[in-house]
């Protein structure tokens, strides 16, 4: 049903909002400037690329589009006449657009975009690539004539962390899948692909010297369902769900990446969040006893903390830590340190030992102890050091930056101590969050909306913005289990985290964002890219009049679309009630709520249906 509504959604946006080259820009993120002018520039057979030296990715990028979308060989060239596209490095670096910045100029007789770097050079690659209609996005010959409105973009980003996570370890995810997630982020200028590979329900990545981590740890039993209620495995049921990556995929990971401006930072969750490890190697653990990979069975993860008073966790930690590194060339090393139950330690004698040998108070700076040291491990192999919040529990070795995801507390505090910080908060960052009524996504618990993203200023107003990278989307994936739910989880909610760590807080309209969007979405289609219509699902909101009876009303997203009800338990279509605003009386003998939206004539979004006792209840 869902990919069915979408469908009918995109057709009417091709039918009755069409992208035409005229038009201005409809681009996200959305630029710093933008002017446009009259006239176009042609796509023609003889067409000539023109590249400075030192842009080989990004002219290959722009090459092999164009040649898939045209049927032309385009040529490469450094220098010609003609018709062209001229990539150029500035000989004299221009400070207002940055490192990643780039001016693209497009006239009747050139293309020319401008950068300081090759990153600049392929963000201006995505801007003029939205430049074309939305049918491009399928990377299919199509056989009509481009033509690309003359237009000039000044533009640069105002983070220089634009991330998005995708957790592998509750349900894997494949490298073709991975590989499909990272062309969309390039496409809207994501930065940094956080990669959750390790926690209770699987590691996700080969490790040469503990092989058990992929030969246990990546395996358990296959469960289907709502996640955290299944039952507990018997001991003799095999494990038959799960995988890895090797290193060589890996590598072509990272190198992908590479090849699209985005650097991977690698998360090993540690000292919580270990029961993949532990199942693979029990001796890390408090307890030494043998158990078996979480299955996501209704009695929790159960032992999932390292133990720290073992000097052969940190042993082990050094050497994961130093492959870790070898592998991946970034900056940061993601260590995880959140929700960690200290419970174990409390009764762990060796734990115990250890806070009385250092000195420690409590279990709190035992933490702060194990992340500070596993903080030298990292910086000895040549990394730095990220985490969730709670690394700040007991205070922070030098250099460590910190992922406020509990608020916006984690930053203060970070700040005031002289540390960096990346913004995630749960109430603007998380997409397994809801995005429409339970009703329709019925999964449960808190919402994030297209527009409630969208409102969300990463700086907190006490914060210092040099203290700020940026931030990131997180997609933690109990309730994902398929790569259409990870992309439909995805967007269009990264297209508002995407432009407010790009664009400028001044250009930002929720209303003109959102008819963008609509535009996207056709471009998200064509690519084969799953994602939400939950802008135009009816939203139900019920209150009281002045004798205490309950009334109702109904908003969208989008406010250009018509809604219609019922109260007889029928599917509404264009033949219902149509609501005209203000609150409505619940009609006598009514059994539920149903409620859909249309656009002239096409069904929009979703049937929202909720039943009467429900809504009396509120």
């Amino acid at each position: 049903m869902i990919k069915k509504l979408t469908t009918v959604a995109v057709f009417s946006l091709l039918s009755v909002q069409p992208l035409l080259a005229q038009e201005k820009p409809a681009l996200i993120p959305q630029p710093v400037e933008v002017t446009t002018g009259r006239g176009f520039f042609t796509i023609s057979k003889d067409l000539i690329i023109i590249a400075d030296p030192g842009l080989n990715a990004e002219t290959t990028f722009l090459k092999d589009f164009l040649n898939q979308v045209t049927g032309f060989q385009v040529p490469v060239k450094t220098t010609a006449t003609g018709k062209v596209i001229r990539l150029s490095l500035l000989k004299t670096p221009d400070n207002t657009i940055k490192d990643e910045g780039y001016k693209l100029n497009v006239t009747p007789a050139t293309v020319t975009i401008q950068g300081n770097t090759a990153a600049g050079i392929f963000y201006g690659i995505q801007s003029l690539i939205q430049l074309f209609p939305p049918e491009v996005e399928a990377l299919k010959l199509n056989k009509q004539i481009y033509q690309l409105p003359v237009t000039a973009i000044t533009d640069y980003p105002r983070f220089e962390w634009r991330g998005l996570m995708l957790d592998v370890s509750r349900h894997f995810f494949p490298l073709s899948f991975v590989k499909k997630y990272i062309d969309q982020m390039a496409k809207y200028k994501y930065n940094v692909f956080h990669w959750h590979l390790t926690d209770d329900p699987g590691w996700r990545i080969a490790i040469k010297s503990y092989p058990k981590l992929i030969e246990v740890g990546a395996w358990r039993p296959l469960r289907v369902g709502r996640w955290g209620s299944f039952p507990a495995p018997p001991k003799d049921e095999k494990n038959s769900d799960g995988g890895f990556y090797s290193a060589d995929e890996i590598k072509e990971a990272i190198q992908y990446a590479k090849d699209r401006h985005i650097t991977i930072v690698p998360e090993v969750d540690m000292p919580g969040h270990s029961a993949a490890i532990i199942a693979s190697y029990p001796e890390l653990s408090c307890t030494s006893q043998p158990r078996p990979t979480y299955s996501g069975s209704s009695d929790g993860a159960g032992v999932n903390v390292l133990c720290a008073g073992k000097e052969r966790t940190f042993e082990v930690l050094d050497t994961l830590i130093g492959d870790l590194a070898a592998m991946f060339p970034g900056e940061y090393i993601h260590i995880g340190g959140d929700e960690v139950d200290k419970s174990f330690w409390k009764h762990c004698a060796l734990c115990q030992k250890r806070m009385k040998d250092e000195g420690l108070k409590n279990e709190e700076d035992l933490q702060s102890y194990f992340i500070k040291r596993v903080t030298k491990l990292v910086n000895k192999h040549g990394k730095k050091v990220i985490g969730w919040d709670e690394i700040l529990e007991g205070g922070l070795a030098p250099g460590a930056a910190v992922m406020s995801w509990r608020g916006y507390e984690g930053a203060i505090e970070a700040a005031k101590a002289g540390h960096k910080a990346v913004m995630t908060p749960t109430s603007f960052c998380y997409l397994d969050y809801m995005q429409t009524d339970m009703h329709i996504e019925n999964t449960g618990g808190a919402y994030v909306t297209l527009s409630k993203a969208y409102e969300y200023e990463p700086v907190p107003a006490q914060v210092d913005e040099k203290y700020i990278l940026g931030g990131q989307g997180n997609l933690w994936t109990e309730f994902i289990s398929s790569a259409g739910r990870a992309e439909y989880m995805t967007w269009p909610r990264a297209f508002a985290l995407s432009e407010i760590y790009w664009s400028p807080k001044k250009v930002r309209s929720t209303p003109e964002f959102l008819s963008r969007v609509e535009k996207h979405f056709v471009r998200l289609y064509n690519a084969g890219v799953n994602f939400a219509p939950a802008i135009y699902d009816p939203q139900i909101h019920v209150a009281k009049d002045e004798t205490g009876k309950p009334t109702i009303s109904f908003t969208t997203e989008v406010k250009n679309v018509e809604i219609y009800y019922t109260f007889d338990g029928v599917i509404p279509d264009q033949y219902a009630i149509r609501y005209l605003g203000g609150p409505i009386m619940l009609a006598p003998g009514a059994s539920d709520v149903k409620a859909v939206t249309y656009r002239d004539g096409k069904q929009m979004g979703r049937v929202l249906s909720i039943p009467l006792n429900e809504i009396k209840g509120k």
